[in-house]
């Protein structure tokens, strides 16, 4: 999977580019607040319709203007694919595949997998549940359509659920209804705790010899999924929740309240493991969902790694750096200092200015 290259029209701070890449490692250095992090999320924009950060269309379309463009050219397997993207400040986003525009979001899922990597991804662990569930969410939607499915369905019934919670104030004769959106609950959420106990269990396969090297065979890491109630017991626990939630004016129970211990030699890191120990935890994360991937769908995603050297140690700059060099890799860094003293290999250099990409000789 390589994304060959990229253009961008009013998207950002960008107001027109065109960038190739090379399908090995591509570095885009340049000070702070330039646009090296726009570009990597015009990419992960392209492959899953939202961006890394949170933001809304209107946010990421250059100031003062109505809309935005992204073109993407990616090779797969040997066969061409072109995304287009249209962003609009007050309508839904169009996107083509090939020039066919497509209806649903989850038609693009799948076409580019990327990993993303920042360093706000080193606190996932010491973070809230929240996050961690969004990482579960954001990866299986790239791998497993029938997730997105029972995910935008989950998420539909408990809207409509907690929505109906608070009408019953005024409107207590229809309580009854309660026990359409219950059924439906139990129904996708079933589905979606199965999805994420697989999905685990697939990551601890692979992240136990990965965090292995990376604490010098002192530590053995293992993930739990917690499971806010088990698919067996989703209904009791909806009936038990049944008068807080009326009580609640929302939905106390289900996998919308899931979250992942990370245990390192038997102790939970979440609560007692040191900021070192987390953050060597997170990156064993991120190199175990490269190989998940490659794993599941027999191909390499494109790594996007967003200013995190900085954020690491020579030792975990190292292991990184070490775990990626057979894959296409877009790096943002400040300065070129950590690869020249670890004399990695680059295969294209860009130079990042206001909104200009200044190609270097490599």
């Amino acid at each position: 999977m390589i994304v060959e290259s990229i253009e961008l029209q009013n998207y950002r701070n960008y107001e027109k580019l065109h960038m190739d890449f090379s399908d090995g490692t591509n570095l885009l250095y340049g000070d702070n607040a330039q646009g090296k992090t726009n570009l990597l999320e015009a990419i992960y924009v392209c492959s899953t319709t939202k961006s890394h950060r949170g933001s809304k269309d209107k946010e990421i379309i250059r100031f003062q203007q109505e809309e935005s463009h992204i073109k993407l050219l990616v090779k797969k397997r040997d066969v061409p694919y072109r995304i287009d993207m249209h962003l609009k400040k007050n309508k839904t986003k169009g996107v083509a595949i090939n020039g066919i525009p497509i209806r649903k979001a989850s038609e693009l899922f799948g076409i580019v997998n990327v990993v993303f990597f920042s360093p706000e991804d080193l606190n996932i662990i010491k973070n809230g549940p929240s996050e961690r569930r969004r990482f579960l969410d954001l990866e299986l939607c790239q791998l497993n359509k029938l997730y997105v499915h029972a995910l935008i369905q989950y998420n539909r019934v408990i809207t409509q659920r907690n929505k109906l919670l608070k009408d019953l104030v005024f409107h207590p004769e229809y309580e009854e209804t309660l026990d359409i959106w219950d059924e439906q609950m139990i129904q996708y959420g079933s589905q979606v705790i199965q999805f994420r106990q697989e999905f685990i269990e697939q990551l601890n396969n692979i992240i136990l010899n990965i965090h292995k090297q990376l604490s010098g065979e002192e530590e053995t890491l293992e993930l739990f999924y917690e499971a806010n109630t088990s698919i067996d017991q989703l209904k009791n626990s909806l009936a038990k929740s049944r008068e807080s939630d009326l009580r609640q004016k929302t939905t106390g129970v289900g996998p919308h309240r899931d979250d992942i211990s990370f245990m390192v030699n038997g102790i939970d890191i979440r609560k007692f493991g040191s900021q070192g120990q987390q953050r060597t935890a997170a990156l064993s994360l991120k190199l175990a969902e490269i190989e998940l991937v490659k794993h599941l769908v027999n191909d390499y995603p494109i790594l996007l790694l967003d200013d995190v050297l900085s954020e690491l140690d020579g030792n975990r700059q190292k292991h990184l750096l070490s775990g990626i060099n057979h894959i296409q890799t877009m790096i943002t860094c400040t300065g070129l200092e950590d690869f020249l003293n670890h004399r990695f290999p680059i295969n294209k250099v860009y130079r990042v200015v206001k909104g200009t990409v200044i190609s270097d000789d490599s």
